[in-house]
């Protein structure tokens, strides 16, 4: 018993070791690589002696906080997704899937529609109503008829997220005026983010995580099933409840500074539980750390697409995603 223990602490440490260190590589990578490429010295310099050259001042105003928005988007949506795989008991369940990202995502056009002076730190209210919206309506429809399986939140998930974003484009085609910047950030984006968009997610994010590191006991005993966590005196309903609030603050902040990005939510946590276990106390944290190297690297990757131009972050996370969750369905979400 000792052994089997001391195996899996040894391979914990060791995902978050290695974890660490691909999150420093793409931060270089990020910091490194663009229109402009630089060397590892001129980061150095740039980041830690602080030199007044236009080189640094590209790392300190555009390529930093780009770097460090895509690694908080991505810690939010790999806990959002572990959160909403263990309250559903489904392992199709994610923000995307779940109808959280396209909600999201109209309440923010219609805001940019109706009030187009409306700053970030407003826009994240919005974007909280809407995932609350989109994710409670396919719950509800994926519920219905014989309880949630696999399948049905697929089919529920897609069909509400088609209606939604024929709803988007509805008023995008109507409001060409004024939604003209906004068809980048519905491709899920993170270039030209700058410091005052770290300010505004990362409170929220930090919510977010926080709670959800202060219940991951009660995720990992309600992962296990609505019988034995009613055993062991867990107030489910209230739960699931606290629990969704998260993943809206989550996903909701996300989609309000970078756009729908898809399928970390889904891929992040499944990898995460195949490498550390079931216990939501290491999976919480081991989701945020891979999902911020996986946007980082593939935000890193996006510059490639139309090089020296820039491509959306989403297109690379869907490439990558789009198999995998074939695979899962396929699967039957095994």
């Amino acid at each position: 018993m000792d052994n089997q223990y001391n195996k899996r602490k040894t391979k914990q440490f060791l995902v978050f070791a290695i974890g660490f260190s691909l999150l420093i590589l793409s931060f270089f990578f990020s910091l490194s690589v663009g229109a402009s490429s630089i060397d590892l010295g001129t980061i150095i310099h740039s980041l830690f002696l602080g030199e007044e050259t236009q080189q640094s001042r590209i790392i300190q105003s555009l390529r930093l906080p780009r770097a460090i928005v895509g690694a908080i988007v991505g810690a939010n949506l790999g806990i959002a997704g572990a959160i909403m795989q263990a309250i559903t008991k489904n392992p199709l369940a994610s923000p995307q899937i779940f109808g959280v990202n396209a909600g999201a995502s109209l309440m923010v056009v219609i805001a940019v529609v109706l009030m187009p002076s409306f700053s970030p730190t407003n826009l994240i209210f919005f974007a909280f109503l809407g995932a609350a919206l989109g994710g409670s309506i396919v719950y509800y429809m994926a519920s219905t008829g014989g309880g949630m399986t696999p399948i049905k939140l697929a089919l529920a998930g897609i069909t509400v997220h088609m209606f939604l974003t024929a709803m988007i484009e509805g008023l995008i085609i109507f409001h060409e005026h004024s939604t003209e910047d906004i068809l980048f950030w519905l491709a899920g984006a993170i270039d030209g983010r700058t410091w005052d968009h770290v300010q505004v997610i990362l409170p929220w994010a930090l919510i977010g995580i926080v709670g959800a590191m202060v219940f991951a006991k009660q995720l990992t005993i309600l992962s296990l099933g609505d019988d034995m966590a009613r055993g062991l005196g867990q107030k489910i309903a209230l739960f699931r409840i606290v629990a969704s609030v998260f993943v809206i603050i989550l996903a909701g902040s996300s989609v309000a500074i970078a756009g729908p990005i898809g399928f970390i939510g889904l891929i992040i946590p499944h990898i995460v539980r195949k490498l550390v276990g079931v216990d939501y106390r290491v999976v919480i944290p081991a989701s945020a750390l891979l999902g911020a190297v996986l946007l980082v690297l593939s935000d890193v990757i996006s510059r490639f697409i139309s090089f020296p131009a820039e491509s959306p972050v989403g297109i690379v996370t869907a490439l990558i995603g789009g198999p995998f969750f074939l695979y899962l369905a396929r699967k039957g979400g095994q």
